[in-house]
């Protein structure tokens, strides 16, 4: 039996990096996984991959940020596989660039993406989780949520309201036996990440090989990740709410 056996597992940005990595562990682990993430993405493809290996998902098509769809996708969700009792919202994206370069429309994307997506989700999944008993809601934030980084004022942000809305959620729901935890990596070596480091690169915020080894001693792996997303959506953290959980090799603690 896996951990997360019998458990329906909602992953928003499913199709790609951590959320792929998650959505191929849940699955693994028992979870019926429904994965949402945008046309153009792989989320097919990796729904069928994990059904050839003899695991149960669906793919469904979705802009998170936009409601109507959200709703849409989830009461599909649930007509197929039944009530959602995990949510990980992992969909995001970053901005980087100098704070007085940045345009209105470039903080309406970012939190669209990072922020109103997650409120959209959650707010159209917990009524079926509520009526099934409970579950729980893991929201991916970063270290750049308690950790400023130059060049990434709109994505510190964004991240920051990640980290306060799983606390807030945790507090509201804990009565309903919802448990909502935010999980918050360091530097990834995925695409988006190395993305990043490279954007950082080219307007000035260098972070070289040297450097990031101090900080954290090397890139995180998608699959360290997942693993600790496992961890807070498994009753193995039946009693961890309202927690953020660093996976940072020490990044936030020296």
């Amino acid at each position: 039996m896996g951990r997360l056996a019998g458990k329906v597992a909602l992953i928003t940005g499913g199709a790609g990096g951590c959320g792929l990595a998650a959505s191929e562990l849940f699955a693994r682990e028992g979870a019926r996984v429904a994965i949402l993430d945008l046309p153009g993405s792989e989320g097919a493809a990796v729904a069928d991959r994990i059904e050839s290996e003899g695991g149960s998902a669906c793919f469904i098509a979705t802009d998170v940020a936009d409601g109507a769809q959200v709703q849409a996708a989830v009461r599909q969700v649930e007509q197929h596989f039944g009530a959602i009792t995990v949510l990980l919202n992992h969909a995001g994206t970053i901005h980087v660039g100098p704070f007085l370069e940045t345009r209105e429309q470039d903080w309406d994307r970012l939190m669209a993406i990072n922020v109103k997506s997650m409120f959209l989700v959650t707010r159209a999944v917990l009524p079926g989780m509520i009526a099934a008993g409970g579950g729980s809601i893991v929201c991916t934030s970063s270290i750049s949520g308690v950790v400023g980084t130059p060049m990434e004022v709109l994505y510190c942000t964004s991240k920051g309201a990640c980290h306060m809305f799983a606390r807030a959620i945790s507090v509201e729901f804990r009565d309903r036996n919802i448990r909502s935890n935010a999980l918050c990596p360091g530097f990834i070596g995925t695409a988006h990440g190395r993305r990043e480091l490279e954007l950082l690169s080219a307007h000035g915020a260098h972070i070289s090989d040297t450097a990031l080894e101090g900080m954290q001693g090397r890139l995180c792996d998608p699959a360290e990740v997942a693993r600790a997303a496992l961890f807070l959506a498994s009753d193995d953290a039946s009693f961890v709410n309202g927690t953020h959980l660093f996976v940072d090799n020490g990044y936030t603690a020296a």
